[in-house]
């Protein structure tokens, strides 16, 4: 499959009405999502989809106490890039990066939390329509919304900085944590993921 034929099959319906690159300018410089100190001793970096049930788990579950015993530490400097398996999940991240760095995190603990209701709400339309409701109820506007799931080059340039990240770190599964540059995968208590950032400090 082509990359355009992946963007195709992932902007299809709502996003990307123009055609994945029709027209595309030079594309969107992706900033990472980061939290903590950049030059904290160790880095921490989450691979995840919003459509992926163990990943709404980890944030759920294990996330805000790794957060409070090891990010605000200052003992990890942590990175978050999305994946991209599927349009819903791509869909999700643009809401999540529509209100900027700042609400990057608040809108994404609502869609893991929500993600049993809007990943199964049905046919595409209404799939992005709650989507959209979420980003309202984070305190987006429906322009704002609206503006965010149909940015073409956004799309495009997100796909492309997701198959860059997977491929240079070898991603094939979510989750999967590179923790000082070592890849482990799947769902992780804080025990664990606690033990492997120790191990690297």
């Amino acid at each position: 499959m082509t990359k355009a034929s992946i963007l195709s099959s992932l902007c299809a319906l709502v996003l990307c009405l123009q055609g994945p690159a029709a027209n595309a300018q030079e594309g969107v410089e992706i900033e990472d999502i980061t939290l903590g100190d950049a030059d904290a001793p160790v880095e921490v970096i989450e691979y995840a989809s919003y459509t992926c049930p163990h990943c709404a788990s980890f944030h759920a579950e294990t996330f805000k106490d790794f957060k409070r015993d090891y990010i605000d530490t200052g003992k990890v400097h942590f990175i978050y890039r999305e994946v991209f398996f599927d349009r819903y999940g791509l869909w999700a991240a643009m809401v999540a990066r529509c209100g900027g760095p700042e609400r990057y995190f608040g809108i994404s603990d609502l869609i893991y939390a929500q993600q049993g209701s809007w990943a199964r709400a049905g046919e595409p339309a209404a799939i992005a329509g709650e989507l959209k409701k979420l980003g309202l109820q984070a305190g987006l506007d429906q322009a704002q919304l609206d503006a965010c799931l149909q940015d073409a080059d956004m799309a495009q340039s997100l796909v492309a900085w997701y198959e860059g990240n997977a491929q240079r770190d070898g991603i094939r599964s979510t989750p999967s944590f590179v923790i000082d540059g070592e890849v482990h995968t799947g769902n992780m208590s804080l025990s664990r993921i606690g033990e492997l950032v120790d191990a690297a400090s």
